[in-house]
């Protein structure tokens, strides 16, 4: 099996869609639907509304709030100075830093920021360091 797509339950779907189009940089033609997709590399990044979800499936789920350790969008980059500048543009940009830039024992450079609802983007490498 491949995996085809990531989706996210949100609360704000207008915050959420704006944070991963402008912010990211994800591409989306969005128009106010209660469903989203983003084209992500080879994977999708989709978001539905939770009360639309829950209408829809006529369940009700619970939901973390705020920082949450329950799922991690991880974004592969080629070097460890990528990693270093994707950190900081959405930092300087107001988001909220998780983890700096730091190099593992076991070679990935990682990073953590959070998105709105408190999803961690995890920022990394297992490329080469210094642009090399």
């Amino acid at each position: 099996m491949e995996i085809d797509c990531i989706g996210l339950f949100v609360n704000n779907m207008e915050k959420m869609v704006k944070f991963y189009r402008d912010i990211i940089g994800f591409e989306i033609d969005w128009h106010g639907d209660p469903y989203a997709k983003f084209k992500a590399g080879n994977c999708r990044l989709i978001m539905f509304g939770r009360n639309d979800f829950e209408n829809m499936v006529s369940k009700e789920f619970n939901y973390p709030k705020g920082l949450n350790g329950t799922v991690e969008i991880a974004f592969n980059l080629k070097n460890y100075d990528e990693v270093d500048k994707e950190y900081k543009r959405p930092v300087d940009l107001g988001v909220e830093s998780i983890f700096p830039p730091t190099t593992m024992p076991w070679g990935q450079r990682t990073c953590y920021v959070a998105d709105p609802e408190g999803n961690l983007l995890d920022i990394g490498s297992f490329g080469i360091q210094n642009g090399k």
